[in-house]
């Protein structure tokens, strides 16, 4: 069987996962030939594995691509290196699968986005989520138009619970300067992609962000957002790091119902009749269309990370679908800057950003990067089955 011989950028928490994910033989379409790493304990530990004897290791992009024993990079390293490491393997002829987010602002993921279409390599984003079988059915049902329009929508992800020696873990995390932002760049990226990928993009986003409200952080580990869409319908965003047991329940109200994902569980509740032609027309005062409630189960199993490697493998080998195109990340990102610049600002921002509010967002970042202030680092042993 053909393979996609992949190589792992970055040998942290993610990249030790996924290098691990290649070397289990899960992905029959992909075997991991190489890392780029300059840790030698990491390197060590991805040795010891059944496999890892084998796999090369290297300083840098530039030294694995003069290698030639990779057909493509898995890149998952700290978000300011996302953009610039992309570009270095595009230009290197290495396809890209890159960990979330894309980049950390808006301008910078346009231009990567133009590299990729220039360079006609595949160019793949990890939003693992969109595996689940539970958020495909709720995507299908949207889009189907089935259940009439959305109405309103709201999605409350508080169970990315984080103690603070995860942030201590790692000098460069929750810091302006290195990660670029807190909750809506680190943890929500996946949610904040479900959202818009499933609902839509919404045409504009009022939002208020605490900035280490919960932790001793300067990035923000608490959201609450409202956001409008272009037909009428509302919806609201809540995230945290700092809260338990947490929620974590996606809700879509449509004309023909209502979907709820909750907890792992989807749950579809239809209206006889449309809620529209129902709240205009029925003669009776307190009355409600008859409803009709039926739980979703999942139909296959969720490959989760495995399951988007696997379907870049085949992209790459048999012109197959990616789970997630690179070039989808700016929507997601687009929505974190957003919230964040109405956060500084007080101001409503419109969707798209434009020209002007990319810029001012870049420059906002660059300022709070220039003050960051440089944060202890205290090593742990990360609890994996914990981390996504």
């Amino acid at each position: 069987m053909k393979t996609i011989r992949f190589a792992v950028v970055g040998l942290g928490a993610m990249g030790l996962a996924h290098a691990k994910t290649l070397l289990s033989g899960i992905v029959e379409e992909a075997e991991l030939t190489a890392v780029v790493s300059r840790n030698e304990t990491h390197i060590a530990q991805l040795r010891a594995c059944p496999g890892g004897e084998a796999v090369r290791a290297f300083d840098s992009i530039a030294q694995l691509a003069e290698s030639g024993v990779c057909d493509a990079v898995l890149i998952a390293t700290p978000h300011r290196l996302h953009v610039a490491q992309t570009l270095e393997a595009f230009d290197a002829g290495l396809a890209v699968l890159l960990e979330k987010p894309t980049g950390v602002y808006t301008a910078e993921v346009r231009a990567l986005n133009e590299a990729a279409d220039r360079c006609g390599l595949a160019f793949g984003a990890m939003f693992n989520q969109r595996t689940n079988p539970l958020y495909r059915r709720m995507h299908d049902l949207v889009a189907s138009g089935e259940l009439g329009q959305i109405r309103r929508t709201s999605l409350i992800i508080t169970d990315w619970f984080r103690a603070q020696s995860y942030y201590d873990s790692g000098a460069w995390r929750a810091t302006w300067k290195q990660d670029g932002g807190g909750v809506l760049l680190n943890q929500a990226p996946h949610n904040l992609d479900l959202w818009q990928w499933i609902c839509g993009m919404p045409s504009r986003v009022h939002a208020f962000c605490g900035l280490g409200r919960w932790h001793d952080i300067e990035v923000e580990d608490d959201v609450t957002a409202y956001v409008e869409y272009a037909n009428g319908a509302t919806g609201t965003f809540v995230a945290c790091t700092g809260e338990a047991p947490g929620t974590n329940r996606f809700e879509i109200s449509m004309d023909g119902g209502q979907l709820v994902c909750e907890q792992g569980h989807l749950t579809l509740s239809r209206t006889s009749v449309p809620v529209g032609s129902f709240l205009r027309e029925y003669p009776g005062g307190y009355g409600k269309p008859d409803v009709s409630v039926q739980e979703i189960a999942p139909q296959e199993e969720n490959p989760m990370h495995a399951g988007v490697i696997r379907a870049f493998a085949r992209h790459m080998l048999y012109g197959e679908p990616m789970i997630a195109d690179g070039r989808e990340g700016l929507a997601s990102l687009m929505l974190a800057n957003a919230m964040l610049l109405s956060s500084f600002t007080g101001e409503t921002i419109a969707l798209p950003m434009d020209e002007a509010n990319d810029a001012r967002y870049a420059q906002m970042l660059a300022d709070r990067a220039a003050n960051s202030r440089k944060r202890a680092f205290r090593p742990i042993e990360m609890d994996l089955g914990k981390s996504f």
